[in-house]
C-alpha cells in the first residue's frame, strides 16, 4: 500500500545507517585516517539522508507511530559521530556540530518519557553522558553544571522506575562527574584553558615572535596524550591530566559560540534555548560559529590506559605519516618504579607526607638513580639503562605489557620529538638526551615530589601539579601557597594573571633574540602551543626553585633537556622579579627565598 511507503523506507533507512555505524562504532581513534574518514564518511551520508527523511516526512511518520525518542536516538547517533570525528581529527567544528545535536536534544526533551521503558531510559542516560563529555570539553560550564544535576535526578529515577535493573554502572558515572566537575570547576568568566590570541598573544612581543626564523622551523602536527595513576579523577576515558594538556593544545573557538545560547534552567528543571525555535536542527550553524582565520589544531591521539605495545604502535603511526619538517608531542603522566621497589605513585606521595624516614628514602632512592644516570653518560654502550627504570602505564599486577620504559622511545627519535613525562620517576628519561638515533629531542621533565605549602594536598584528587604549571600556571601558583580562586576578588586575580602575562612577553622577547638558544628549542619557538609551554615552564621552574616550604633538593624541580639559556635560570633578575611581584601582590611572600 501507498501509506506503508513512508514508514518502510525510513525503516530500511535506519537499518542502513545502523549497520555502517557498527562498522566503526568500534575504529581506534588514532593511525590510517585515510580509511578512517572514509568510513565515517559513508556513516556520517548515511545517517544525514536519514534525518533529511524524518524531516521530510516527520508528520507522516508521527501519524504512523513514530516515537519522539526515536528521533532523538538519530540525533543522539549523530552527535557521537560528529564527536568521534573530533577525538580523531581534533577539528573544533565536529565538537561544535556534536553539541549542536545534543542541545536541541535536551531542549526538545526527545527522551522525556523515558521512564516507562527501560530501553529508552538507557538510551537517555546514553545521551546524558555523552552530552556531558562534549560540554566539558567545550568549557560550558553553566551547561555542565545544568546537565549533572539532570542526570543525578535521572539515574536516581531509575532505581525507583525499575527495580528490578541495576544501575550500580551509572551510579559510578554520577560519581565521576561530580568528582571531576568538583576539581575542574572553572568560573564562567575564567580564561579558557585553550590557546586564545586575547590573553596568550602578547603585543609588545608579537613583532619579535613574528620576526623570529631559525636556521630550522618545525611545525607542531601531531600529539599523543596518556596518563595513569591509581584514583586519578576522570570522567568516562578522558583523566584530567590529559583533559587538560588536550584543552591547552588547541585554539579556543570563536567567542559567539559561547553568548548564542544562554542556559536558563526553569523551575521544572527544563532549559530554555534562546536560539533554536523550529523543529529542525541546523547541520550547518558550526560553520557559523568558527573563526576561519584559526589555523588547524594538532592532531591528538587521547589513549585511555593503553598497553606499551598499543601505545608504541601509536606513536610508530604517527612518525611514519609525519610530515616533514614537523614534530610529535608526546605526554605521559603516570607513577614508575624505584630503585629499591615498585611504589606506586600515590603510595609514594601519601607516604612522603606520613613521616620524615620516607621523605629520607625517597630523597635516598632520587640520589641512587642520579648517580646511576651519570654512570651511565660515561659509559659507552651499555643499553640496559635504557630498560632499568619504567612508568607504569597501568596496574603493576598487569605484568610488563604496562612497563614503559626511556628506550621503548628510542626508535622514534629518528624524527623530532616534544617529551614531556611528568612522573615521580621523570629522570629516569634523562638517558635519551644524547641517545637519540637521528634528531635531538626536547625533553621536560617534571619534579619527582611536588610541592605543597598545605602538606595534606593530595595529588589524586587535584591532578599532577606540574601538569598543571604547563595548562594553568596561575592555578598551579595558587596551589602550591594554598590559596584558592576565592580567597581573591576578581580585581586581584585578573591583576595577578597580567603580571604573569608581562612576564611571559618579556620572555617572548628573549628568547626570539637570544644567540644561544639551542636549536632544539629554536626549531619550535614559531609555534604559538609549543612556545606557550616553554614558557610555562621557566615559570614553574623558577616558583619551585624559589619555593621555600619544604627541603631543598633537586628532586623538587623539572628539568629540561638541553638547557634553556642562563638567562631563564631561576636565579636570573630576569625570573625572580616576576615571582617577586606575584608573591607580593597575593601576599604569600613568606613562601618564597629570594
Amino acid at each position: 500500500m501507498a501509506d506503508d511507503v513512508v514508514p518502510k523506507t525510513f525503516r530500511a533507512l535506519v537499518e542502513t545507517a545502523e549497520k555502517k555505524y557498527a562498522r566503526v562504532r568500534d575504529l581506534p581513534a588514532y593511525g590510517q585516517w585515510k580509511t578512517s574518514n572514509h568510513n565515517f564518511h559513508k556513516v556520517f551520508k548515511a545517517y544525514m539522508r536519514l534525518w533529511k527523511y524524518q524531516q521530510e516526512n516527520r508528520a507522516k511518520l508521527l501519524e504512523c507511530g513514530l516515537q519522539r525518542w526515536e528521533i532523538g536516538e538519530i540525533a543522539s547517533r549523530i552527535g557521537q559521530l560528529y564527536f568521534s570525528q573530533y577525538m580523531r581529527t581534533s577539528e573544533a567544528r565536529f565538537l561544535l556540530e556534536s553539541c549542536i545535536f545534543y542541545e536541541a536534544i535536551l531542549n526538545r526533551k526527545y527522551f522525556e518519557g523515558s521512564g516507562k521503558d527501560r530501553m529508552v531510559r538507557f538510551k537517555e542516560l546514553r545521551f546524558y553522558a555523552r552530552f556531558l563529555m562534549v560540554s566539558l570539553i567545550l568549557n560550558r560550564s553553566e551547561m555542565v553544571k545544568v546537565l549533572v544535576e539532570q542526570f543525578k535526578a535521572i539515574v536516581d529515577d531509575s532505581k525507583a522506575a525499575f527495580p528490578g535493573t541495576n544501575f550500580k554502572e551509572w551510579r559510578l558515572v554520577v560519581q565521576e562527574i561530580v568528582r571531576f566537575t568538583r576539581v575542574h570547576s572553572p568560573s564562567s568568566d575564567a580564561r579558557p584553558l585553550r590557546y586564545c590570541a586575547l590573553f596568550d598573544s602578547h603585543p609588545s612581543s608579537r613583532p619579535y615572535v613574528a620576526r623570529f626564523h631559525a636556521k630550522k622551523v618545525l611545525k607542531f602536527r601531531d600529539a599523543l596524550l596518556t596518563s595513569y595513576h591509581k584514583n586519578e579523577a576522570k570522567f568516562a576515558e578522558l583523566t584530567l591530566d590529559t583533559f587538560r594538556m588536550l584543552q591547552c593544545l588547541e585554539w579556543e573557538p570563536s567567542g559567539s559560540f559561547y553568548q548564542r545560547s544562554p542556559v536558563e534552567p526553569r523551575e521544572n528543571g527544563a532549559v530554555t534555548d534562546q536560539s533554536i525555535t523550529s523543529g529542525l536542527i541546523d547541520i550547518n550553524l558550526a560553520a557559523e560559529m568558527m573563526d576561519p582565520a584559526l589555523p588547524p589544531n594538532p592532531k591528538k591521539a587521547v589513549l585511555y590506559r593503553p598497553s606499551v605495545p598499543l601505545l608504541i604502535s601509536v606513536v610508530a603511526t604517527m612518525c611514519e605519516e609525519l610530515p616533514p619538517e614537523s614534530v610529535v608531542l608526546i605526554y605521559i603522566s603516570a607513577s614508575g618504579n624505584t630503585i629499591q621497589g615498585t611504589t606506586s605513585h600515590t603510595e609514594s606521595s601519601s607516604s612522603s607526607r606520613k613521616s620524615s624516614k620516607n621523605s629520607a628514602l625517597s630523597r635516598t632512592s632520587y640520589e641512587q638513580k642520579s648517580a646511576l644516570h651519570e654512570n651511565y653518560s660515561h659509559t659507552n654502550g651499555d643499553t640496559g639503562q635504557y630498560f632499568e627504570n619504567c612508568l607504569y602505564l597501568g596496574p603493576t599486577r598487569s605484568g610488563g605489557s604496562n612497563n614503559l620504559y626511556p628506550g621503548d622511545l628510542i626508535p622514534f627519535t629518528r624524527r623530532p620529538l616534544f617529551l614531556i613525562i611528568d612522573s615521580d620517576n621523570s629522570d629516569a628519561f634523562k638517558v635519551l638526551h644524547g641517545a637519540e638515533r637521528g634528531e635531538k629531542s626536547a625533553l621536560f621533565l617534571s619534579p619527582l615530589r611536588p610541592s605543597f605549602k598545605n602538606p595534606d594536598t593530595d595529588v589524586t584528587q587535584t591532578g599532577s601539579q606540574f601538569t598543571l604549571f604547563l595548562a594553568v600556571p596561575l592555578q598551579a601558583f595558587f596551589q602550591l601557597v594554598g590559596l584558592v580562586s576565592s580567597d581573591k576578588d576578581m580585581d586581584c586575580y585578573d591583576e595577578a594573571d597580567g603580571i604573569i602575562s608581562t612576564a611571559f612577553a618579556e620572555w617572548e622577547v628573549i628568547l626570539c633574540t637570544s644567540t644561544n638558544l639551542d636549536l632544539v628549542w629554536a626549531q619550535v619557538l614559531s609555534d604559538p602551543f609549543l612556545r606557550r609551554l616553554i614558557l610555562r615552564f621557566i615559570f614553574c621552574r623558577a616558583v619551585l626553585s624559589l619555593f621555600c616550604l619544604h627541603e631543598r633538593g633537586d628532586e623538587f624541580l623539572p628539568v629540561c633537556l638541553p638547557k634553556l639559556p642562563d638567562t631563564f635560570s631561576p636565579n636570573s633578575e630576569t625570573v625572580q622579579q616576576a615571582i617577586r611581584r606575584l608573591s607580593k601582590l597575593l601576599k604569600v611572600g613568606d613562601c618564597f627565598r629570594f
